[in-house]
């Protein structure tokens, strides 16, 4: 009898091992992966962002160097007329040039705050589009997730359980076209052996 229940349990053992494997895969979450900034910078609609964040920022750069430029030559008359001006003139001269200098300071301020804000809002539907196209692909492949391998968080995913989503995702966005399929033609198909 001990010995009928040891025989029974090693013909019982390899489908033991299947049915253990098959919960094991059905437990194991299915994800995707992709570097959101890669993607994210190869989008079209990021390169117009950037172009026309590009063109605010020299505009404010400008109004800065301007900004500059009337405080050094305000300063350089100052310099000038400093031994002949009345005490009353030098303490009017040195207040406006206080006054320019504040101001430039608060341009610089106000306008890297707009920058950052202009920026942001240029992203957001760049971001917004990506996002959706994401969803889209981990819903056509019936992901659970997708991780953001950016900033070295992840820097190793086993290719046997995640899938990468980079083709997919750029394909979703227009940026590149599907790999054709291949398809066996007569003279690609392997002859039939004859007998």
């Amino acid at each position: 009898m001990k010995h009928l229940r040891i025989a029974l349990l090693l013909c019982l053992m390899p489908f033991l091992g299947v049915q253990a494997q098959d919960e094991a895969e059905v437990l194991a979450p299915k994800f995707g992966y992709l570097s959101y900034n890669a993607v994210f910078e190869r989008m079209p609609e990021y390169q117009q962002a950037q172009e026309a964040f590009a063109q605010l920022k020299a505009k404010y750069d400008a109004e800065a160097v301007h900004s500059e430029e009337e405080f050094q030559r305000k300063f350089a008359e100052f310099l000038q007329g400093q031994k002949d001006f009345p005490a009353s003139i030098m303490q009017k001269r040195q207040a406006e040039l206080q006054d320019l200098m504040e101001k430039s300071v608060s341009f610089r301020q106000q306008s890297r705050d707009l920058l950052r804000k202009a920026e942001a809002d240029l992203q957001k539907p760049v971001a917004t589009a990506l996002d959706e196209a994401i969803q889209a692909v981990g819903a056509e492949m019936s992901l659970d997730f997708v991780l953001n391998t950016d900033g070295n968080s992840l820097p190793f995913i086993n290719p046997q359980v995640g899938v990468d989503v980079t083709k997919a995702v750029l394909v979703k966005l227009g940026i590149e076209q599907p790999e054709a399929a291949t398809e066996l033609t007569e003279e690609t198909q392997p002859e039939a052996e004859s007998e």
